[in-house]
């Protein structure tokens, strides 16, 4: 793309030497927010667009006037088809499928597991339609899908013949392969922030054509955006502006053992963006290796605190401990996008997590499932990170 060259001052709100020396001292901004030439220089709105067709496609899987056909195009739209209800998200060259499992570190040359792992989603989506909406009004029972309701009069849940709730499964899978894997293997990969020229450009203060940001920092705010894109005021988010990973960031914050992880998490980004605009790139690393960690955290600790409710509840109301459980897997299925800081490789492998799926769904699944199974997966995913089973359980 043509670019412009454009020489800027930089924020007075930071401090900076050239390029990549040791001496850089860059300070963030109070808030995610950053201007060029009195104009905002943050833009992420095709993360927004896809957070938005994942909330109308999550709503649809529990919709039985759905069929395969409908739901597959609200995961894979093209361009203005009358897939959603918002008219805006029908006229978007967005979609979800092609950005799911599709990093540049981890899937641009690996389209065999890329490709797989949208299979999977698919199929996923084929078993809601075929297997559960045709047994909507059953009783669900051991290899029987139907509906359960939780004890006491509680929700209703509709469940496959293993007590797998594919609608929740779905959308704490999309957590992982849409969201971490864009924002931690992708965006905030030196492979794609100084892919081609971007390094030089951003130094010289080039623009991308008619845009008032450099690709660098337009690359750091979609990252940005995969968290934060639903937010009504990305200066002060509330983390409850979407079911996906904005969310569940703040219910790992509610938890007194990882209290502070939504502040390091908005910090880390507030000053990556500032360090990009200072040409500080070691600061800029660092800082996403605090996000590499920090987000996997978030994966990691939803996933055993499932898996640690839903056993307490299996006893007492197997609807309520399905409902936990089937969370569990899609954070579970969620492991294989997180992240090593400073490093190449994800906390799990796919083959790991195939293994933690194959053995959480073995037999009858939740029918059968036991206490020492649910706590072997939850030792052996805490084992990986600086925390126990009992601290993320809770």
């Amino acid at each position: 793309m043509k670019k412009v060259l454009l020489t800027l001052a930089l924020a007075a709100s930071i401090v900076s030497c050239n390029n990549n020396n040791e001496d850089v001292n860059t300070v963030a901004p109070s808030t995610y927010s950053f201007t060029r030439n009195a104009t905002t220089s943050v833009s992420f709105d095709g993360q927004t667009t896809r957070i938005k067709m994942g909330a109308e496609f999550l709503t649809a899987l529990r919709n039985t006037s759905e069929t395969v056909t409908t739901l597959n195009a609200k995961f894979a739209h093209e361009e203005g088809n009358a897939d959603f209800i918002d008219t805006d998200l029908n006229a978007s060259s967005k979609n979800i499928r092609s950005k799911t499992a599709a990093s540049t570190d981890f899937f641009s040359a690996n389209t065999t597991d890329a490709t797989a792992i949208k299979n999977q989603f698919d199929s996923w989506i084929a078993a809601q339609v075929n297997d559960v909406f045709p047994n909507w009004s059953t009783a669900a029972s051991a290899g029987v899908a139907g509906q359960i309701q939780q004890a006491g009069g509680g929700s209703i849940r509709y469940v496959n013949e293993k007590g797998i709730e594919y609608n929740q499964l779905i959308a704490k899978s999309l957590i992982g392969g849409l969201m971490v894997d864009q924002i931690l293997n992708n965006y905030l990969s030196t492979a794609v922030l100084d892919a081609g020229t971007n390094s030089a450009d951003n130094t010289a203060d080039v623009l991308e054509s008619g845009k008032n940001y450099t690709s660098m920092e337009h690359k750091w705010d979609e990252a940005f955006g995969y968290l934060y894109g639903n937010e009504a005021d990305v200066t002060a988010p509330t983390l409850d502006a979407d079911k996906f990973l904005n969310e569940y960031l703040g219910q790992v914050n509610t938890n007194p053992n990882f209290a502070g992880i939504d502040v390091a998490v908005y910090d880390a980004f507030k000053l990556g963006r500032a360090a990009i605009v200072a040409k500080d790139y070691n600061t800029r690393d660092a800082q996403a290796a605090i996000l590499k960690e920090k987000l996997s955290m978030v994966i990691a600790v939803r996933g055993i605190h499932y898996l640690q409710n839903g056993k307490l509840k299996l006893t007492s109301d197997k609807a309520a401990a399905f409902h936990a459980l089937s969370e569990a897997l899609g954070f579970v299925y969620s492991l294989q996008f997180t992240r090593k800081p400073n490093s190449t490789d994800s906390y799990f492998t796919k083959a790991e997590v195939d293994g933690f799926m194959a053995t959480l769904q073995t037999g009858n699944g939740f029918w059968d499932v036991t206490e020492t199974t649910l706590d072997e997966v939850s030792n052996a995913i805490a084992a990986k990170f600086n925390f126990t089973t009992e601290q993320a359980g809770i």
